[in-house]
């Protein structure tokens, strides 16, 4: 059902959201599109982004797309002008295209017009390039006509290449080299070099066969390369395929994201609507929230998405160490379980200016075999208003018990991009809820894409009851926690800088030694202490922590002193 919102409660929430309104420096890939670091420029710290429309191209089924290349100052969020470009578009270490262009207002748009036939030596002798060669910029291609904005690339003013550009789904690389800007006769001394990098996905069927040999089509839509060694288990039910995939660790560092889909029709019990999933990944089950099911997009197919980040990809490194680094393929695994009985509530957000609703609708579900004293795993899903889901969404959350005390929050893990990113509309957060009875869980969307786009931002909030919860398997699809859970360091930088109280902070350090995520050597635990004021340099631990400064066993010498102490008390 929908939650309505009271005047008061809306102040409160915009109280709570005290997010800057200038963002940050977003250098990380989104949805069809990047943008790489700044370097500096006199006083500017410019950089490169590049985006793709449409956002998501999948091979086969557009016959040309833009290639935006903007250079600006990210200090100022303006374009520099009269810029001279250098771009080169890689594939799997082969070079497609090559050219010098020239733009007047700093944004660069390129048709991209896919050609697969090529029977030269090299892929890049058969790109052709469009345009004229400006007369102030030698070698540049420009193309005369009016600026080209998102509304008028059909008629706007762009170069063009044609050749085997989104011919083949997987990652492309696109280098740009700044030669001049400001003034296309002004060559810089050195030249600003960028990496960038985007997605473009390709579609593969495969059927399975069930006991009874009926056969079910699978498209399994791969944003990485191609798929292969496709095979179903009748035992489990599972699907499996391989791709490959450079584990060196030098490698997986560059990394951002590994993305691939399985469709399967709803019609298919172990595949439909309500079943949740373990996902491995050469034999290593991946966290929860690196699986989405996506019973949205389509009536009759369920979509079921591996977002794989580079932290997990590093993180399976660990575990099978060395030996995993030669190895030349990923392999992915998809194992249903059974039904689970979800709850949800729905809320639509307002803007925090005029308080009137905007074109956004949130969904937050959550597992009923999960209760208080647990990480309870809550899925936020985000629609437009067409009930489809909104992509690339970038947001942060906050949850308050019954007597509004803050007991989790997350506003992204990122120092350079604000927020959590969301990139198909769903997302799922482990949330530890400590005892039973109501919080309420607000939400803040700060815009979609890279750009942070306004067009769905806005805040709203949910009130959801805690039970007690069931005692969940350990053969369940909750992974063992491997680390110390974000929003525990998240909690230990605000309240070093005093954003949340001691009790808010000590209550995450006590679930952290009871869960035995953070290990405490024996420790004698001292009697209640007289003054419960904790030492300054605990404060500045926690903060050295929280910004990785400083290891776990440094900082677990403060929490040593605060039981010693009887500041904090440990339940056995």
């Amino acid at each position: 059902m929908f939650v309505l919102y009271k005047f008061a409660l809306l102040i409160t929430i915009i109280g709570i959201f005290t997010i800057p309104v200038v963002l940050p420096d977003a250098f990380a890939h989104g949805l069809g599109g990047d943008q790489a670091p700044p370097l500096s420029f006199g006083d500017m710290q410019v950089t490169v982004r590049t985006q793709l429309s449409p956002s998501d191209i999948t091979v086969g089924e557009v016959d040309s797309a833009n290639m935006q290349v903007r250079f600006f100052d990210t200090l100022t969020d303006k374009n520099l002008d009269k810029v001279t470009y250098r771009v080169e578009v890689w594939q799997s270490g082969e070079l497609l295209a090559r050219n010098l262009f020239y733009d007047v207002d700093g944004r660069l748009d390129v048709k991209i017009k896919p050609e697969p036939n090529c029977n030269k030596n090299t892929l890049e002798e058969c790109s052709i390039y469009g345009g004229s060669e400006h007369a102030s910029a030698p070698g540049a291609l420009f193309v005369q006509g009016a600026p080209c904005t998102d509304e008028n690339l059909d008629i706007c003013g762009r170069p063009s290449i044609t050749g085997p550009i989104f011919v083949k789904g997987g990652l492309y690389k696109i280098r740009v080299d700044i030669e001049a800007a400001t003034s296309p006769r002004t060559v810089l001394a050195n030249l600003l070099s960028y990496e960038t990098f985007v997605s473009v996905a390709q579609e593969q069927d495969f059927f399975i066969k069930t006991a009874n040999a009926e056969e079910i089509p699978v498209i399994v839509k791969t944003y990485y390369d191609d798929v292969d060694n496709f095979k179903f288990d009748t035992s489990n039910k599972s699907i499996s395929f391989d791709m490959p995939f450079n584990w060196n660790p030098s490698y997986v560092d560059l990394v951002q994201v590994v993305h691939e889909e399985v469709r399967v029709p709803k019609t298919f019990a172990p595949y439909a609507e309500g079943k949740q999933f373990k996902g491995f990944v050469n034999g290593v089950e991946i966290d929860q929230r690196a699986l989405l099911n996506d019973p949205y997009s389509y009536e009759d197919t369920n979509i079921v998405h591996f977002l794989i980040t580079k932290n997990e990809l590093q993180k399976i490194n660990e575990k099978l160490g060395a030996d995993n680094y030669d190895n030349p393929k990923m392999d992915l695994k998809l194992v249903p379980l059974s039904e689970a009985s979800k709850s949800s509530t729905e809320f639509y957000l307002v803007d925090t200016k005029n308080y009137e609703k905007v074109p956004t609708t949130v969904n937050i579900s959550w597992d009923g075999k999960y209760g208080s004293n647990q990480e309870i795993p809550f899925e936020f899903t985000f629609f437009n208003e067409n009930r489809e889901l909104i992509k690339d969404v970038k947001y942060a959350y906050f949850v308050f018990d019954e007597f509004d005390k803050e007991i989790a929050s997350n506003v992204g893990d990122s120092s350079a991009s604000l927020g959590i990113t969301s990139s198909e509309g769903i997302d799922v957060q482990r949330i530890f809820v400590p005892s039973q009875g109501q919080i309420r869980v607000d939400v803040k969307v700060l815009g979609t894409g890279l750009d942070y786009n306004p067009k769905y931002a806005g805040i709203g909030s949910a009130i959801i009851e805690i039970g007690p919860g069931a005692l969940v398997s350990t053969t369940s699809s909750v992974p063992e926690k491997a680390a110390i859970p974000d929003w525990i360091k998240n909690n230990a930088e605000w309240w070093a800088a005093g954003q949340i109280d001691d009790d808010s902070f000590i209550q995450g350090i006590q679930f952290l030694i009871k869960e035995n995520v953070l290990k405490i050597p024996p420790t004698t635990q001292g009697t209640d202490s007289d003054s419960n004021e904790i030492p300054a340099w605990i404060k500045n631990n926690a903060e050295w922590w929280a910004a990785g400064q400083i290891d776990d066993d440094s900082f677990i010498q403060g929490i040593q002193f605060l039981i010693k102490e009887g500041i904090m008390r440990i339940q056995s």
